[in-house]
């Protein structure tokens, strides 16, 4: 296992237990210069989904089941398929350059405006719920547009941590069924997988101790300059050579 790897992933689950997001951005967009996309993503994501599953059982009670199951899952669901249907036609890295600085601009829209925004419109919500999953089917990293939308509609930071926690459990399945059809997920990267699960160990007390710690506004300026950085690596990291 390599160490720097490792490394990578305590501090991408530290952020996912304190923020509730971004894991697999700070993994993907760290981990790539070490390794295939491909195998970062089948090594991380059964990682993701035992974090999701851990945060979610203790936690499940936050959950707000209206906004998930009659807005998020049937919404970003459509467009994780379509996503997944296309992840072998649109691999272009102006695709992912464009969606980073997208989420680069709604996030400083969020830090430089109004603290008191309203959620977004119905239909603004929709095309961010559909385009996150399409991004997520293509890239595995569709969450900064899902994390707009509910972190307008959810200030409380437990719920929404628990909300996206039960959208990332759901999903990371169903990528890791896609990564064993494709015979990208081997005994080899769940050996792999098995080792990072010892970041857990180290990393999901740091961040529940942040997450707790942390006030709601200061929480909300943390959500939003995550996503700042998570967009701009993202739009850098798809126009560099590899």
């Amino acid at each position: 296992m390599n160490p720097a790897f490792f490394a990578i992933v305590v501090l991408a689950v530290a952020v996912e237990a304190a923020a509730g997001f971004g894991a697999t951005v700070i993994t993907v967009t760290l981990a790539s210069h070490l390794l295939p996309l491909d195998e970062v993503l089948a090594t991380f994501m059964p990682v993701n989904v035992v974090l999701a599953l851990w945060i979610l059982a203790r936690n499940r009670a936050l959950v707000d089941r209206r906004l998930l199951f009659r807005r998020i899952l049937p919404t970003m669901g459509l467009g994780f398929l379509v996503g997944l249907l296309l992840v072998d036609r649109l691999g272009h890295p102006y695709l992912k350059a464009t969606f980073g600085l997208l989420v680069v601009g709604l996030a400083a829209g969020e830090l430089i405006g109004a603290h008191e925004a309203p959620p977004p419109s119905p239909f603004a919500a929709r095309t961010a719920l559909l385009g996150a999953g399409l991004i997520h089917g293509l890239f595995a990293c569709g969450g900064p547009l899902l994390v707009w939308v509910v972190g307008r509609e959810l200030p409380d930071k437990g719920r929404f941590r628990a909300t996206l926690q039960a959208v990332w459990l759901g999903l990371g399945v169903l990528l890791l069924v896609r990564y064993a059809l494709a015979e990208s997920l081997t005994a080899t990267t769940l050996g792999h997988s098995a080792w990072l699960l010892l970041a857990l160990v180290v990393a999901l007390p740091i961040g529940e101790a942040v997450h707790r710690r942390i006030a709601p506004a200061p929480f909300r300026r943390a959500v939003f300059s995550l996503l700042l950085f998570a967009g701009g690596a993202l739009a850098v990291r798809a126009v560099l050579p590899s």
